[in-house]
């Protein structure tokens, strides 16, 4: 999952015409969605960002979170922020989850902050959103999850058998391999030996 976290002031998201979030100081978060993402991901982020410490102290140091000052969110689906623009001049969105999958996780990410006890708004998945921010600072943080996370939940393959072996002729051309590592091994410290 990706987030760019916009430390606000006031921040309102509305559809045609209407508004339809809006919160005070806090964050405009903007989520995406992507393939490999799942509960693991939207925990994670939930967590980062509820205790993310970017709002200043008396000392004006970022040393408060968002919990800290009692602040809102406003979250936005943006599944853009998993838009390539390596290749020619459209980007491509092949790395952003389906709809139905981004929805879902969306909708989690939202519940997951609230069981923080923060004031949670939103937009509206999928439409056509306008979005007003006044950013303080400005600061603004992207954050991605790790990719060890992503790796946990990636399918596990098997090693691939490129003689075509079948497992048990595997197993027995692998034990000759270490023995014959092993024999190697041992004449070089034989040589090595003669020779010192």
């Amino acid at each position: 999952m990706r987030a760019v976290v916009q430390r606000v002031l006031s921040s309102s998201v509305s559809v045609d015409g209407k508004i339809v979030g809006k919160i005070g100081k806090g964050f405009n978060i903007l989520l995406g969605v992507g393939q490999n993402d799942g509960e693991k991901q939207v925990e994670w982020l939930a967590e980062k960002i509820a205790h993310l410490r970017i709002f200043e102290d008396e000392n004006a140091k970022m040393n408060l979170s968002l919990k800290d000052i009692n602040g809102a969110a406003l979250v936005i689906s943006q599944f853009t922020l998993y838009g390539n623009c390596e290749k020619g001049r459209r980007p491509s969105f092949t790395d952003a989850a389906h709809p139905k999958i981004a929805n879902q996780l969306y909708e989690k990410f939202i519940e997951a902050l609230k069981k923080y006890d923060i004031p949670v708004e939103t937009g509206i998945f999928q439409t056509d959103m306008k979005v007003e921010i006044i950013n303080d600072g400005p600061v603004t943080m992207i954050i991605e999850t790790p990719n060890v996370i992503m790796k946990q939940n990636a399918p596990k393959t098997e090693p691939e058998n490129y003689l075509g072996l079948s497992e048990k002729e595997l197993e027995k051309f692998n034990r000759e391999a270490q023995m014959l590592k092993r024999n190697i091994n041992l004449r070089k410290q034989q040589k090595e030996r003669k020779n010192g």
